[in-house]
């Protein structure tokens, strides 16, 4: 398990730590934008998290695993007290690493995601992306053509298409290992394990158009977010971030501040 190599990041500016985790099938780019804009305060690492962007890839994939990696690139760069930001895939991601090891986090910020168990949601989005054969799929044109089919969301698609990329002259590629990611599909929405608890200060940002965070959900984050507060993210869904980056950075910033 510590034989892999470190987690592949962009580290930009300077100050405290602010690590920030994508989502399931997004990857460190998606956070340029406003990992700038931190950059100006806090030393920001975008890290692609295993079998994303350009970190490693693994069969193995669940939360264990993810958070060992974490861990890892902490120790490499020897970090400590670090605020740590996870969207979607990267909250569950970033919440279990809170509530494993609280001494290495001041600060925890938690996107669009909740503790909760979530069922298996991306059946349309795997077959799409396992529908594309490259060696006829030559073209992003011919890429997006085949995905169509079966994810009729042009967002989505774009988000997907990000991912791709000529691994040589004229084969294109995902930069993301489809294999384990669709066999592991199941472990993406995995509940945060019973009585675990972190009790530093935690914010939750939802999407006011999303649902992945509802009245529902609010007795279950206190219950292992002691210190816990959710903010509402106006006129944007599950991509808050990229929906409305300007007041995703306005929360942001005043509660690391």
């Amino acid at each position: 398990m510590h034989n892999n190599p470190i987690l592949h990041s962009t580290i930009k500016g300077e100050g405290t730590p602010l690590l920030i985790l994508h989502g399931y099938f997004g990857m460190s780019d998606n956070w340029k934008s406003l990992g700038n804009q931190f950059s100006k305060t806090y030393e920001v690492h975008l890290i692609d998290q295993r079998n994303h962007g350009r970190s490693f890839h693994e069969d193995t994939f669940n939360y264990e695993v993810l958070v060992e990696d974490l861990y890892s690139y902490i120790q490499y760069y020897q970090l400590e007290n670090v605020y740590l930001i996870g969207h979607s895939m990267g909250g569950k991601t970033a919440m279990l690493f809170a509530v494993t090891y609280p001494e290495l986090v001041r600060k925890l910020l938690v996107a669009d995601i909740s503790p909760r168990r979530y069922e298996p949601h991306h059946n349309a989005i795997l077959a799409g992306l396992n529908a594309v054969d490259f060696s006829t799929h030559n073209t992003r044109t011919l890429v997006d053509q085949q995905l169509s089919a079966f994810i009729p969301e042009l967002g989505v698609r774009q988000f997907l298409l990000k991912n791709v990329f000529w691994k040589e002259k004229g084969q294109l590629a995902y930069r993301f290992n489809l294999d384990s990611l669709t066999a592991n599909n199941s472990e993406v929405g995995e509940a945060l394990p019973s009585f675990t608890v972190f009790e530093k200060e935690t914010l939750f940002l939802k999407g006011a158009n999303s649902d992945y965070i509802t009245e529902e959900e609010e007795p279950i984050i206190g219950a292992h977010f002691l210190n816990s507060k959710i903010i509402e993210i106006k006129n944007a869904g599950h991509w808050l971030h990229a929906e409305n980056p300007i007041q995703f950075f306005e929360e942001a910033s005043r509660f690391f501040r």
